[in-house]
């Protein structure tokens, strides 16, 4: 393999350039080169590039080689520089050799370029290394030359008469006095005034016994602030005969911070320990215990320092059955919950080791009472479970309503088709209610998976409470009787049935709970009653007039001090596996979200009796809860109507022709674009699907209203789909149909959408 060379090829003959590279190839390198003509773009290249070598024609237009090692020399460079040339004589060479060149050679006699350039490196290689020589030389004299004056230690001599001779510069930087101001004078002037006298007699200590001395003391600072030392000295012995003394004194300044916040940390983290909630304690590798902290005390009852660990604070009488100490004592961090025999409480335990100078091992232990969060853990898991329940549900009923839409639609279609008084509307009429009933459970289990919209108006709550009745009597056993009193006057609310119908099954489901091992009566009241200001005082709901659903049961009742907890979430009285705690807490926040307010009244062993307030609807607007049968609308438009599902589309585009529509249909919203963009103007409407592949309704109506801005879409989508009516109409969305509809809800919507149009126009 070559090797790699890096070459400045000055030349402004790109030929002869290119045989340099050549002849390089042949003798062994892979060249990387760059080819300059001018002093500039020499300058420029030698400046963003470093280069192995030079190779340089001796005369290019306005520019030489003796200018192009002027450059070199310039920048400090040491590059072996060879010139080539054709025309260059004797003199010429040699006065390059004096300017810096290291070789020249004809460019007829390329043959000993490669053998020329390897000289070259060679050498140049060997300067480098002179030059790192010299340089390392020069540092280490320096080095020994300033060790003394750099020691980080003031270095210092004294003579036996006590005056100093000798200070480095370390002492300037550690007193701020400069070294001439104290050189000759007494050495005890330097310390701080409270150790004057101690240093005397430090210094005068044992004279003749020739050892070293160390102490702490503090020289003073000329800000006046005195800086602690560590002193070392010893005797200067010249043949016998004591000549002084030279020491080392060394900043403890730091040492002695390090001192305070040690003693600063262990009384911090004593007083963390002290106050910790978690209960604390340390025993010995024999199991005594050798500190606990006030909250361990509290919980062993009283000071246990010195007793047995598995005995004062597990009540056991041998060792623990769980213990790690071995574990422990092998430097290993332990952490493990364990339910204790003593309180049955569940606790999270943290032991780790905690070695001591005398290289002994303790054992500290963290004990934190978990209980409580390990409940809630349960209650968590269990409403996670609903959630995973309620998904499923919101995916089950979302393919239902898929099922449901043709029946509803077709069924329709066909009654409109038959004579009333026909044998078979009857018979459709059951498949129609059917159908009817069949969209609004799905709606509950919509609601119940969070995927429904909820919709407020104007409702009577008689046929929502008789349908939970229904519904829970397959689901209840025949031990509990079931007792209506349901008032067929009571007033007109403004709720969501389906909310209200969650209120009815929760509180009866809830009683149902409470008589299932001993069976009763489950009773249901609705009535109307006016509530003034006497009787409110302990509601949190102003006077008027109301409907009050009773649910009464003659179960186990309710704990007093329990019923203050009763509508918090998670909150239960049941067995495990008969309820999350969630029930009448989604019961109280609905009632809330009405202006409603909700009271309970139970005794242990009596039963208990919810009673749900409801604001009634003045009566002046009871005729808008009334429905009545209207119409259908026609029309004779033209339609784009767009749903990925083929029984769907088919089923739609029936309907909408037996409105008087002309339809054209499509099961894919790429095929529906591309007819839409064909010919928009043949178009009067567009009905498109929420929910399609390869592109969604929303993005579909997107791209036609960039093509065509005016054209009226309608967006039909399940619960499911996040898009709301406000959003579909801020995207350019002209209405917005929620499935399975009904042929009714279909002739009115285009009626409206269509009109809206036509006066926008």
């Amino acid at each position: 393999m070559n090797k790699p060379l890096k070459v400045l090829i000055v030349e402004d003959v790109e030929d002869d350039a290119l045989l340099m590279v050549r002849e390089l190839r042949c003798g062994g390198y892979e060249p990387e080169f760059e080819i300059v003509e001018t002093a500039e773009a020499m300058d420029t290249a030698l400046g963003k590039n470093s280069w192995d070598i030079i190779i340089s024609d001796y005369s290019l237009p306005g520019f030489n080689a003796l200018a192009a090692l002027n450059i070199v020399k310039d920048k400090g460079l040491d590059l072996p520089f060879i010139i080539v040339s054709g025309t260059i004589g004797e003199e010429t060479a040699v006065e390059c050799m004096r300017a810096g060149a290291h070789d020249y050679l004809m460019k007829g006699k390329l043959a000993r370029l490669s053998v020329s350039v390897e000289r070259e490196l060679k050498e140049a290689g060997f300067r480098r290394e002179l030059r790192n020589t010299k340089k390392n030389l020069i540092k280490s004299e320096q080095k020994y030359q300033v060790l003394v004056q750099s020691m980080s230690d003031i270095v210092f001599i004294v003579n036996p008469d006590g005056k100093i001779s000798y200070l480095n510069l370390e002492f300037e930087k550690l007193t701020g006095y400069s070294i001439s101001d104290v050189l000759g004078s007494s050495f005890f002037d330097i310390f701080a005034s409270e150790d004057i006298e101690k240093a005397v007699g430090w210094f005068n200590k044992d004279f003749s016994d020739k050892e070293d001395f160390s102490c702490e003391m503090a020289f003073k600072h000329k800000s006046g602030k005195d800086v602690p030392v560590e002193i070392k000295m010893t005797f200067i012995m010249d043949g016998g005969i004591n000549t002084g003394r030279i020491g080392l004194a060394r900043d403890i300044t730091e040492r002695k911070k390090t001192e305070e916040a040690l003693r600063e940390s262990e009384e911090k983290y004593r007083s963390i320990m002290e106050s910790m909630d978690d209960a604390i304690y340390i025993c010995s590798v024999d199991f005594s215990i050798e500190y606990v902290n006030p909250a361990m005390i509290k919980r062993v009852g009283h000071n246990v320092i010195g007793e047995v660990c598995y005995k004062e604070i597990y009540g056991l009488d041998e060792k623990c059955p769980w213990c790690l100490l071995e574990e422990v004592m092998k430097n290993e961090v332990i952490g493990y919950e364990f339910v204790s025999p003593k309180d049955e409480k569940t606790y999270q335990i943290s032991s780790s080791p905690i070695s001591h100078i005398d290289g002994s091992i303790s054992k500290l232990t963290v004990c934190r009472d978990v209980t409580e969060f390990k409940k809630m853990e349960v209650n968590l898991q269990q409403a996670q479970k609903m959630e995973s329940i309620g998904i499923l549900a919101g995916g089950i009923a979302h393919d239902f309503n898929n099922i449901l839409f043709p029946i509803l639609g077709y069924t329709e279609m066909l009654l409109g088709d038959i004579p009333e008084n026909s044998l078979f509307a009857n018979r459709l009429n059951e498949i129609y209610k059917g159908g009817i009933r069949g969209k609004e459970l799905v709606k509950q289990i919509l609601t119940f998976s969070r995927q429904g919209k909820s919709e407020r108006k104007l409702m009577k709550m008689q046929p929502v409470i008789k349908e939970v009745l229904k519904l829970i009597r397959s689901a209840i056993p025949s031990t509990i009787n079931i007792k209506q009193e349901i008032n067929s006057s009571c007033g007109i609310i403004n709720a969501d049935s389906t909310q209200i119908h969650q209120i009815v099954m929760n509180l009866t489901v809830n009683a149902y709970h409470a008589m299932e091992e001993t069976g009763g009566e489950l009773k249901v009241g609705l009535k109307e009653i006016t509530l003034y200001e006497d009787d409110v005082i302990t509601f949190d709901i102003t006077p008027g007039v109301y409907a009050c659903l009773t649910i009464t049961d003659t179960g186990m009742g309710v704990n007093k001090n329990l019923l203050q907890k009763i509508f918090d979430p998670f909150f239960t009285t049941k067995r495990e596996g008969k309820g999350t705690g969630m029930g009448l807490s989604v019961v109280h926040g609905i009632v809330k979200s009405m202006d409603g307010t909700i009271q309970v009244y139970s005794e242990a062993g009596q039963g208990a009796r919810f009673c749900v307030y409801l604001p009634v609807v003045k009566s002046s607007s009871e005729k808008h809860a009334i429905q009545t049968k209207a119409s259908l609308l026609v029309g004779t438009e033209r339609i784009l109507l767009v749903d990925d599902e083929e029984v769907i589309v088919e089923m739609e585009k029936q309907m909408l022709e037996y409105l008087g529509y002309h339809v054209t249909s499509r099961t894919s919203s790429i095929e529906a674009l591309e007819a839409f963009r064909y010919c928009p103007d043949k178009f009067d409407l567009v009905i498109t699907d929420m929910a399609m592949p390869n592109m969604s309704g929303d993005q579909l109506a997107a791209k036609l209203t960039k093509i065509r801005p005016d054209i009226p879409i309608l967006l039909c989508t399940g619960f499911s789909e996040t898009v709301t009516e406000k959003k579909a109409a801020l995207s350019g969305i002209s209405g917005f149909l929620l499935k399975p509809f009904v042929m009714m809800e279909l002739s009115q919507k285009i009626r409206e959408v269509m009109d809206d149009k036509k006066d926008e126009k």
